[in-house]
């Protein structure tokens, strides 16, 4: 055995080892990405669904504060009116 052929004899298994060792952190690193990508994926999901909640919420909400649905409710049922106008008083300072 010789000096300079020691190197080789380590070199081959040692390289082996990092090329191992790459392709389990590539194999790591893929998991990890889908398993992300998957959460990402719900997430997303659920944030359409609550926009579309607050799509319809908005819309309802501008829909009870129409100001016709609220003078018909004060009309029908508070009895509410316009004054009559020999009961208006104006106030002077």
């Amino acid at each position: 055995m010789t000096a300079e052929s020691l190197p080789n004899r380590l070199a081959l298994p040692g390289l082996s080892l990092a090329v191992l060792a790459s392709a389990l952190g590539l194999v790591y690193s893929s998991h990890i990405c889908r398993e992300f990508y998957a959460e990402l994926q719900t997430l997303e999901a659920s944030r359409w669904a609550l926009q579309e909640d607050h799509s319809r919420l908005l819309l309802e909400e501008s829909t009870l504060a129409s100001p016709h649905r609220v003078a018909t409710i004060a009309e029908d049922e508070l009895g509410m009116g316009n004054p009559d106008v020999n009961a208006v008083q104006v106030v002077r300072q």
